[in-house]
């Protein structure tokens, strides 16, 4: 079944772009953005993660904190994230085992690739339950960003 708003996080430890653990409870007393992405470096997860990154700025001030996360390796995703100017963090979800708890993975994607990140966004409150959750089929798609701004106010 999927996440739904109400229903408490799931919490996780992934590894940064800084080779350092990262919780999700270590953000408890803020919302968190959650925005799952299929693959660094292709096109609409570039476009997603930029978008989000050129309104970075609008979460000043809300106590809001921005994640990415793939199936990625630390190290491509430091890359990924040097090359773009991401002022948030991505997070390495390498074992699939964080996309498969938010019900975000394909089981099979593109290529023959098997645990794919699906793209997908959460926004989790101060108390880490979920209030937003947002979970596309088509790797194609983009997530809501308005209603993500939305759920963060």
């Amino acid at each position: 079944m999927a996440l739904q708003p109400g229903s408490p996080a799931p919490q996780f430890t992934l590894i940064s772009t800084e080779k350092k653990p990262v919780s999700l409870s270590d953000f408890k007393g803020k919302k968190v953005v959650l925005h799952f992405f299929p693959m660094a470096f292709t096109g609409v997860c570039t476009t997603q993660l930029c978008t989000m990154r050129d309104s970075f700025g609008y979460y000043d001030g809300l106590n809001a904190v921005i994640l990415g996360i793939s199936v990625d390796s630390p190290f491509t995703l430091a890359k990924f994230k040097q090359e773009n100017n991401y002022q948030f963090e991505l997070l390495s979800d390498f074992n699939k085992e964080v996309s498969a708890a938010y019900g975000a993975i394909y089981e099979e994607f593109v290529l023959g690739l098997k645990g794919v990140s699906k793209r997908a966004a959460f926004v989790i409150d101060e108390e880490q339950n979920i209030i937003y959750a947002e979970v596309l089929e088509s790797a194609g798609d983009l997530p809501d960003f308005t209603a993500i701004a939305e759920a963060v106010k």
